[in-house]
């Protein structure tokens, strides 16, 4: 009897990772339930070595991680009290294995074990994963193992030779040495970019009621034609002056503008970074408070937006009814669509998921300002509004375009006003801040009268240099990197010191440039961007049960082990001495000498660690500052951006970013720089001075 009812006392377990999402189920599960959070993962990789058995078919060799030991015999001890344990950690890959290593590392029965899943921390949900329990998946978990295999092995096996060739503590990986490369590739652009010259024409006009409106200059004789010159510019004034400006012309109509898909990871990253200026590892924290659950006022703990790690753009169907009913009960009808919107992913996507939105949209950020955080209330109405948006009818606007004719040339104008709103009643951001502009009602054939007319010199400018915003979207375009790896993919490179973040743009680092070199050229056939993106591919197919994970590792070791192989007998057989410098270390009189550090070279004293002395090291550029005759040194800004200063500096405020070459511009007087990687070119650093030439080819050969 007493046994008996020693196990009607018995509780359900249910296992998370984090005490937040734990607080939150408590408030849906009731008294039957206890729920425990394992902090996170329970086993890894050793730290101190590979933990990878590579004569027994790549076997991995998990352990617990360290500091875990008292809280797995906690959980241990609430397993045994337990009458059945769900294991309820994140919908994805790597919430998948969190709950396979806890079923090994409790010693669960799987009899009494279920794995349950939400896309919502919100009650329905939760209660509703209850009923549909299941086994745990492992397609998933093998997925997620071979993902950690291969990032093990690239990591454990190139990172040496990066302390080999520089310094102790570098790391290399697969998807971050793409992030790198992509930086350093569009840093070695925008220095190859050779700029050209182009003008334009604009005139500004009036109808016969005085209204006035602006045009540009299109072609000849309705052709379009560029103009790369002066002198073709003076050709097309000279057809122009003097005649008059006939409405050749006029076609009205309207253009549409769709609302954007609700948020995935990267979408909500990009925009986050651009609107709100938040970093994507930040986004990533708060979005995941949003997810697990704060404490709304009059409601208690909740989770207020679903699942913020998909790459997927469904929504279900209740949350499309959902934010039906806020839209019709808030704008008339005119403001939702008829037919349901359906938008699609590009590629493939864990589909399980659905798109990260609130999960009630009547709970409106102005309802929950007061319980959220600055942060917590920015990021929830870029959310909520994103996602009411993404189900409300489209923009129109009405468009007008007049094209002109002057003697044998064409001119084109053209406006657009907003007829009807549409979603831009809910979410007008940076992109969506059109300018309307009203065109007068000509008619063909009509003249027009000319009040000004005026040309201007422009040069093509070089493609931008990556924000965080565009470099998550291009990671995601070329298929590198899932929604979970983004934000720690572009931290470590920032860490490491391989880049650094100014005005928003990322720059290489002369430490980047040195490690993005060294895997460039020993390891180009696996860490590059087509074969980076196939992995993916392949890890996908694991995930969906087409591929066995080792057949993935079996298949990328061998060639990846020669090049290793062929790297470490380089790099062997130079032997990599610190360089002495003529410096005197003032503390103990040994000459100083070369080393790497997080931005690069730096002085430090050779009878480290009794002698700690450190400096700055300046290279001598070989050139007379252009201001005051001293010597120019190459620098680094405080985050390890290369740059070229006066060692008189701060008296002498001399600093550009090319090397100068000692000479004076032969147009302004200007300083003259090197510009380019390929083809060196001299040009003014005086960037409204367009002079460049091509450097003369060098011959160094004895005569």
């Amino acid at each position: 009897m007493g046994a008996a009812k020693a196990q009607k006392a018995k509780k359900n377990l249910v296992i998370v990772e984090s005490p937040a999402k734990a607080k939150t189920l408590k408030k849906f599960l009731g008294s039957n339930y206890k729920i425990e959070a394992s902090m996170g993962h329970i086993r890894d990789f050793p730290k101190s070595e590979m933990g990878i058995n590579f004569e027994n078919d790549f076997e991995p060799k998990y352990i617990t991680i360290r500091g875990k030991g008292e809280l797995l015999a906690k959980l241990r001890k609430e397993v045994k009290n337990a009458k059945k344990v769900y294991l309820a950690t994140d919908p994805d890959r790597e919430g998948e294995a969190i709950s396979w290593h806890l079923l090994y590392a409790l010693k669960l029965d799987q009899d009494k074990t279920s794995r349950i899943t939400f896309n919502e921390i919100t009650k329905n949900a939760v209660r509703k994963s209850i009923k549909e329990a299941r086994d745990i998946d492992m397609d998933l978990v093998n997925a997620q193992q071979a993902r950690r295999t291969l990032d093990r092995i690239v990591g454990y096996k190139m990172s040496p030779l990066l302390w080999k060739k520089v310094k102790k503590g570098l790391s290399a990986g697969r998807v971050q040495s793409v992030a790198l490369r992509l930086i350093c590739d569009r840093d070695e652009e925008i220095e190859n970019f050779v700029p050209s010259e182009y003008w334009t024409i604009q005139g500004e006009l009036k109808d016969k009621d005085n209204k006035r409106f602006k045009t540009r200059f299109y072609g000849k004789n309705s052709k379009k034609m560029e103009l790369h010159s002066r002198e073709e510019v003076d050709i097309v004034l000279g057809g122009i002056e003097g005649k008059e400006f006939v409405v050749d012309g006029v076609k009205k109509g309207s253009r549409v503008k769709n609302p954007g898909a609700p948020f995935t990871t990267s979408t909500l990253q990009q925009e986050a970074s651009k609107i709100l200026g938040f970093a994507s590892n930040k986004t990533m924290r708060v979005a995941q408070q949003l997810y697990e659950g704060v404490d709304i006022k009059g409601e208690g703990t909740v989770g207020i937006v679903s699942y913020i790690r998909t790459d997927s753009v469904r929504i279900s169907d209740e949350a499309y009814e959902d934010a039906k009913d806020y839209i019709l009960s808030n704008f008339d009808e005119r403001y939702m669509e008829k037919e349901r919107k359906q938008y699609k992913t590009k590629g493939r996507t864990q589909d399980a998921h659905e798109a990260i939105r609130p999960t009630f949209a009547g709970r409106t950020p102005a309802s929950v300002k007061e319980s959220l955080t600055s942060e917590q209330f920015k990021l929830y109405k870029l959310i909520w509004e994103r996602f009411i948006a993404s189900q409300m009818a489209s923009a129109v606007y009405t468009t007008m375009s007049i094209k002109l004719s002057a003697g044998e040339y064409s001119f084109r104008s053209s406006g657009s006003v907003l007829k009807f709103d549409g979603y831009l009643a809910v979410y007008k951001k940076n992109e969506e801040k059109e300018e309307e502009v009203i065109m007068p009602e000509v008619e063909e054939k009509e003249i027009v009268f000319v009040e000004e007319i005026k040309e201007e010199q422009h040069f093509t400018q070089p493609p931008a240099r990556y924000t965080e915003a565009m470099l998550i979207k291009t990671l995601e375009e070329i298929g590198v990197g899932r929604p979970s790896t983004y934000a720690p993919t572009i931290a470590t490179i920032t860490a490491r010191g391989y880049v650094t973040k100014e005005n928003k743009v990322f720059y290489k680092t002369e430490l980047g440039e040195i490690v993005n070199d060294i895997v460039k050229n020993n390891f180009e056939n696996v860490i590059n961007v087509d074969f980076t993106a196939e992995m993916e591919k392949k890890l996908d197919e694991v995930e969906e049960g087409k591929v066995e994970w080792k057949e993935v590792i079996r298949e990328f070791y061998p060639p990846f082990e020669k090049m290793i192989e062929i790297a470490e007998e380089k790099i062997n057989a130079v032997e990599i001495e610190d360089e002495k410098t003529d410096v005197i270390c003032e503390n103990c009189g040994n000459n100083m000498v070369i080393k790497y550090g997080r931005f690069g070279k730096f002085l430090a004293c050779p009878a480290f660690p009794e002698c700690r002395n450190t400096k700055p090291f300046y290279e001598d550029a070989g050139v007379k500052c252009p201001e005051c005759g001293g010597k120019v040194l190459i620098k680094k800004t405080k985050k390890g951006r290369k740059y070229y200063g006066c060692e008189n500096s701060p008296e002498c405020e001399f600093m550009s970013w090319n090397k100068p070459t000692g000479e004076k511009c032969p147009e302004c007087g200007g300083y003259l720089v090197e510009k380019g990687t390929k083809k060196i070119r001299i040009v003014c650093g005086n960037s409204e001075c367009g002079y460049s030439v091509e450097k003369p080819y060098e011959d160094k050969r004895e005569e």
